[in-house]
């Protein structure tokens, strides 16, 4: 969960997030050689004194900052694209869960266990509550068995909203009128919050997502 100062990403707790946190390195690194050295270049022009009036052009310098901003374009697109994919794989999943937006709280089926649903609403934040979290407790959690495939399936009944887990590495628009299907593999125990990331009316930001993830044999 975001606490206070944050400014990291979430810890991962899939796989998939872990490869988000690596793309998100990889190319942060790519972006500050970039900026040192184009900075570099921009202080060099105001204090060197190399001037030529017979300059034209220069097709050796241009063939280079053509080709060298190509190459590094490519460094950061496979990995992208790789990841894209990845986020769309799919893998014979052990369960699927239905997840439904409206104005404002989420409602979720058990499609595989004789269509068992629950409506999923905030809760009150009590100060007295140690174990109340303020703005992200619900009052019925979404459980999950970790260590395998699951299916999440997503639609909304009347306006856009976005069935969102940083530290799952999910984000996925709830449509109405259309099925949205990501996956997710939850790698540790533990309780993973969401929110709703989708301008999606007044009370966008008070319909909060609860995963608790428990061994499969819980």
């Amino acid at each position: 969960m975001a606490t206070w100062s944050n400014f990291n990403l979430q810890n991962s707790a899939s796989p998939l997030m872990e490869q988000i946190i690596f793309f998100h390195d990889h190319t942060l690194i790519i972006l500050i050689m970039i900026t040192i050295l184009v900075g570099y270049l921009m202080i060099n022009l105001f204090f060197n004194k190399y001037i030529n009036r017979f300059l034209l052009d220069g097709q050796m310098i241009e063939l280079i900052w053509t080709i060298i901003p190509t190459i590094t374009l490519i460094f950061i697109a496979l990995p992208s694209l790789r990841l894209l994919y990845l986020l769309d794989e799919l893998n014979n999943p052990l369960i699927t869960l239905k997840s439904i937006g409206h104005q404002w709280y989420w409602s979720y089926e058990y499609s595989d266990f004789n269509d068992v649903s629950f409506d999923s609403y905030m809760i009150n934040y009590n100060k007295s509550d140690i174990n109340n979290f303020r703005l992200l407790d619900v009052d019925n959690r979404i459980i999950l068995p970790m260590n395998n495939q699951i299916r999440i399936m997503v639609t909304a009944t009347d306006v856009i909203h976005s069935w969102t887990i940083p530290s799952l590495g999910v984000k996925i628009d709830a449509n109405p009128g259309r099925l949205n299907q990501t996956n997710l593999f939850i790698n540790r125990p533990g309780i993973f919050f969401g929110q709703c990331s989708e301008i999606c009316g007044a009370n966008n930001s008070f319909m909060p997502i609860m995963i608790e993830s428990i061994s499969i044999k819980n």
